[in-house]
């Protein structure tokens, strides 16, 4: 069984070029596998409002909506460094609603970090959190709680003066006290060379492998969620025909009658239909 990261560790796996390694999680079940792998990092993040909620994006995922998935997947990796994702609306508001939402995800979920969207916007926020005693992670490039400002779902840092900007904003958040960034949707090419300006980790997701570490959402690794598939996933299985095939047959023998049969049943010890 593995142990607990720290913020500590995590920075020192950068100073040692180990790569680091996140994944979504958002039950206990889930987060249970995930940490008997040894994945670095568990991100309860609020893409569950896609991939479990059912919702089109993540902006109607509420706190309550993160703090009880968060408790889930503490229970399922008690050992696993847990990052919350904060939702839309809990930080944005102000500095001190951030603050009192981060303390929510330490002090009510267990998480040993939380993760906010946002360059400079947000700083001021980070530190007080930080401040708090709570750990941050960064988010920068494709933001999806607020994509539509930036021009949709598309790869950002394109051109020099946004790239500048990504490199100033994800300077700023180490200023501010983030332990790490996740890097999203930016060319690999600047995504090495804010790596490498950086003392602390960044973790890719469509930023090519210059990064840190890297991060995917559980649902597309495993093909779980079929509606989209990013070009930058890469599906380390295709599990949804096989749960479709799985639960067809159940289905169908549920139907006939041949489940369940005397092998899946507790054997009467003697003849029960003297009740009737």
């Amino acid at each position: 069984m593995q142990s607990r990261k720290t913020v500590k560790e995590i920075r020192e796996m950068k100073q040692q070029g180990a790569r680091i390694s996140m994944l979504t999680a958002y039950d206990a079940s889930m987060a249970r596998i995930f940490q008997s792998c040894g994945v670095d990092i568990l991100l309860v993040g609020d893409s569950l409002g896609m991939v479990v909620l059912g919702y089109d994006s993540t902006v109607p995922v509420t706190m309550e909506d993160m703090l009880h998935h968060c408790s889930a997947v503490r229970r399922g990796a008690p050992d696993g460094f847990v990052v919350g994702d904060m939702p839309f609306g809990s930080y944005q508001v102000g500095v001190e609603h951030g603050v009192t939402n981060a303390v929510r995800f330490y002090k009510e979920a267990g998480a040993d970090a939380v993760k906010l969207e946002g360059g400079e916007e947000v700083c001021e926020t980070v530190s007080a959190v930080v401040r708090a005693g709570v750990p941050v992670m960064g988010h920068i490039g494709l933001t999806p709680q607020t994509a539509g400002q930036s021009g949709g779902f598309t790869v950002q840092g394109k051109d020099e003066s946004s790239a500048r900007r990504l490199l100033h904003e994800a300077r700023a958040l180490e200023e501010a006290g983030a332990f790490a960034v996740v890097l999203e949707c930016i060319p690999a090419g600047l995504a090495e060379v804010i790596s490498q300006s950086l003392s602390i980790a960044t973790i890719g997701i469509g930023a090519g492998s210059s990064c840190d570490g890297q991060v995917l959402v559980s649902h597309d690794l495993l093909g779980m969620f079929a509606r989209f598939v990013p070009r930058f996933v890469k599906q380390y299985a295709d599990l949804a025909p096989l749960i479709e095939q799985a639960v067809t047959a159940y289905v169908k023998e549920v139907g006939d009658g041949s489940f369940p049969d005397k092998s899946h049943s507790f054997s009467p010890e003697k003849d029960y239909s003297t009740l009737l």
